[in-house]
Parts: structure tokens; sequence; C-alpha cells
């Protein structure tokens, strides 16, 4: 049931009406230091994100941001610190995701067609690499089993590759949220219940607030025809 509810919230995410304010192929463009950070030191990054996704409140904190059977259930409460440290080594592509779903359930943003195919193509150079190192490894071919060992190191760079671009992405999400790039969000700090997602309803689409229309202002109405008196002139009981 858990796997089914988890699954319908994957495919509600593609109705999400926000983007992300930079996709995975601009990432290093976006932020090239911060990508390279990332790929060098990918457990310390999630850390990080994943601390800052919860506003730098480690009560909020659960295993997976909720989204893990274990999640809730590994002693997150007494020592969030150090249950995160072992998440993001031991677990690091499951704290990636986690941050990513976290800031995806949040503001409603919606995982693009390109970034789909970007992180599908990961995902199937991995298994194909998998699936050639247990051939090579029945038949005993030393040509198959060089083969697979370069697949696999091509495996692992794209996988790397597509980590740090992933983390990039999320922080630079995280720079828009507080107000690097213009105006900080008005949403303010969600609710703590918000954090755990397995068990929660899909959030309303609120995401970032809507901007006002072309020419006009914050707080003021649209302006009345020229020559012509409001709506509801003259006012009821008014004689000339």
């Amino acid at each position: 049931m858990a796997s089914q509810d988890h699954l319908n919230k994957m495919q509600l995410r593609q109705s999400y009406r926000n983007v992300w304010h930079t996709d995975l192929m601009s990432t290093i463009q976006a932020d090239f230091p911060y990508c390279c950070f990332s790929l060098w030191c990918g457990p310390c990054v999630s850390y990080l994100l994943r601390k800052r996704a919860l506003y730098n409140d480690m009560s909020r904190y659960v295993c997976c941001a909720g989204y893990m059977p274990c999640s809730g259930r590994c002693g997150e409460s007494r020592c969030p610190e150090l249950c995160l440290c072992t998440e993001v080594f031991l677990c690091f592509p499951n704290s990636v995701a986690s941050t990513r779903f976290l800031l995806q359930d949040e503001f409603n943003i919606q995982t693009t067609q390109c970034d789909n195919c970007i992180i599908g193509f990961m995902f199937c150079l991995q298994q194909l690499a998998c699936i050639f190192s247990i051939v090579a490894c029945i038949v005993g071919s030393s040509e198959l089993q060089e083969a697979s060992q370069i697949l696999s190191c091509v495996s692992d760079f794209v996988y790397c590759s597509v980590c740090a671009c992933m983390q990039t992405q999320h922080k630079v999400e995280m720079d828009k949220r507080d107000g690097v790039f213009g105006p900080p969000s008005a949403m303010g700090v969600p609710p703590i219940q918000q954090m755990s997602r397995l068990d929660q309803p899909i959030p309303p689409p609120v995401g970032y607030p809507p901007q006002p229309a072309y020419g006009q202002p914050y707080g003021y109405p649209p302006p009345q025809s020229h020559g012509y008196p409001p709506p509801g002139y003259p006012p009821s009981g008014y004689s000339r």
C-alpha cells in the first residue's frame, strides 16, 4: 500500500506547475564552483543541502525525508545530526533523491522531460554495466570482462556527474527560495508535519507567490477607463 502511494505521488509530481530555477543541463553554468564541490564531496554537500532544506532546524529531520520504510525508526529524534551523517554516507543516492522530493513537494516543482531523460539514462547505464559484469563473470571471457570494466567506469562517471548536477540544482533552487536572486519567497517555513511526505496528502498548488499582471503594481486596483465613471457610480439615493 505504501509503495502504491509512493508511486502515485511520483506520478502527481509531473502535474506540478512550477519548474526548477535551472535545469540539469544548465547547472554547470549556473554555479560552476558548487558543481565541482558537489562532484568531489558529494556526501558533505548532501548533508548541507538537507539541513538547509529543513531550514536549519534538525528537529524536523526524518531519515530519507520520510520517503523510505525505515523513516522515523532510526532514532532521528535523539541524534538527528548523526543519523543524517549516516544517511548521506551509507545511502547517498537516497539522500540526494529525498532532498529532491522534499523540495519538489514543498514548492510544487515538476520534473521536466529533459531531467527525466538524463536521470533515466543514468539508471539504465548502471543496470547495463551490472548485467555486463554478471555475464563476464559467467562466460569468463577476458575481452568481455575488460568491456564490462570500461562500461562500469563510464557508468560511475555519469552517475557522479548527474548527482553533482542534481545537488547544484537543489542549491540554486534554495538560493531562489532564500532571496539570493531577488525577494525571498513569502511562504515562510512550512509546518513540521509537512516534512514527512509518504503519509501526507499532496500539498495544494501554492509554490511561489504569483506575479502581478504586467504593468499592474502590487496592492493597486486596475486603472479605470479614461472618461468613464467607476462601476456603481453615482451611489444609490443620489439625485442631481
